[in-house]
């Protein structure tokens, strides 16, 4: 019963109070400890890098894992409803679904118009990591939909994944490993560096990448949109992207939607059935909201058989 009421209130918080600001939020902390450990971690060779990359990483999300059982133990022994509301409160923190699909639609309102698709550029910067100041028009409902079928692996399927195997310290551990690879993870000077969290966000992120392409598929066909075309396209175009697991989730988005994803000398995901005008955003945003309510009903049914057999 303690996963379900949990993954209720987590949900009552997502949409009702959404995000904290960052002054109190336990991932934009984790992102200051990261980035003050980071500075000290460029003043040797590529062996050194490395490995200060890794004892840092396993250091942090040990570190985190261990703080979060401890809580969730003393909750218990204090008061059982303080526990789970406060429990679900912080697994909140370590997901998040709305203000992603509210900042894609707030973009493709502003790339929708010649005299704020500037702004629209500048505020695509939030969800990606390529530089967007030249982007056409195409080229940045790509972008928004590309990130938005990614983050239900990074941002959802993957924390609550690790909730359901391990409880609050899982959720946190990934969120650890997530972080610091978003922030240190990318090549150029970060390359050795950040070489640790990227492979293991990549191993933390297998099966929940997979899991992700697979509720996507089945949205698509909730929806009736394109679910064999979506179940083609992840197969043959998932290894297309520089990641191993990014490739799942948006391989089968852009099949589902009939579009082609294309990130500039990097990869082209699907087939180009439709053409790639701002519409795509708010269907890839229908498709993905199918998608996270088939993986709740999912995690319910989870922590429902969890509860039979305990």
């Amino acid at each position: 019963m303690d996963i379900i009421l949990i993954l209720l209130v987590a949900l009552a918080v997502e949409f009702i109070i959404g995000d904290p600001p960052n002054a109190i939020h336990p991932v934009a902390w984790l992102g200051k400890v990261i980035s003050f450990f980071e500075r000290f971690g460029l003043r040797a060779g590529k062996t050194y890098q490395f490995l200060y990359g890794a004892l840092i990483t396993v250091i942090l999300m040990l570190a985190v894992a261990a703080a979060a059982w401890f809580l969730v133990e003393w909750l218990k022994s204090i008061h059982y409803i303080l526990y789970i509301v406060v429990t679900g409160i912080l697994l909140k923190v370590s997901f998040s679904f709305v203000y992603l699909r509210k900042t894609a639609l707030h973009i493709k309102q502003l790339i929708e118009k010649d005299e704020t698709i500037d702004q629209g550029r500048f505020e695509l910067r939030a969800l990606v990591s390529r530089d967007t100041s030249k982007l056409s028009r195409p080229y940045l409902v790509s972008a928004t939909v590309e990130s938005v079928s990614e983050s239900l692996c990074d941002s959802l399927v993957s924390p609550i994944f690790f909730f359901l195997l391990f409880g609050l310290p899982g959720a946190f551990a990934f969120r650890v490993v997530s972080t610091f690879d978003s922030m240190v993870g990318y090549r150029g000077k970060y390359e050795y560096l950040g070489k640790f969290p990227a492979r293991l966000d990549d191993v933390l992120n297998y099966i929940p990448a997979r899991l992700s392409a697979l509720v996507v598929i089945v949205a698509a066909y909730l929806t009736k949109m394109g679910a064999r075309r979506a179940w083609h396209i992840a197969k043959s175009d998932h290894l297309k992207t520089e990641s191993p697991n990014a490739g799942w989730p948006m391989a089968a988005a852009a099949g589902a939607l009939g579009v082609q994803f294309e990130k500039i000398d990097h990869y082209r995901l699907g087939r180009a059935d439709r053409p790639m005008t701002p519409d795509v955003v708010e269907d890839s945003l229908r498709l993905i909201n199918s998608a996270t309510m088939v993986w709740f009903i999912i995690c319910f049914a989870v922590g429902g058989m969890i509860i039979a057999l305990t």
